[in-house]
């Protein structure tokens, strides 16, 4: 489960879509950049390759929630 996922749009002018997140699983904390067309980058700690594929889906489901659905 994530803890504490945060995000907060990439520019001052919200209606240019891009937001950067945050969130915390197993302990590590996890950063990025979501694109408007939902491709994710990681900085600085990048997840294991065998949680990317299940992280980056707990990730659009939540940016589809907090973002496009309200």
């Amino acid at each position: 489960m994530l803890m504490h996922f945060q995000f907060k749009p990439l520019f001052k002018n919200q209606n240019i879509p891009g937001w950067s997140f945050s969130f915390y699983y197993k302990k590590q904390r996890y950063t990025g950049i979501y694109n408007q067309t939902g491709k994710i980058e990681w900085t600085l700690v990048p997840p294991l390759q065998e949680e990317v594929e299940w992280l980056t889906s707990q990730v659009h489901e939540l940016m589809l929630y907090h973002v496009y659905d309200h």
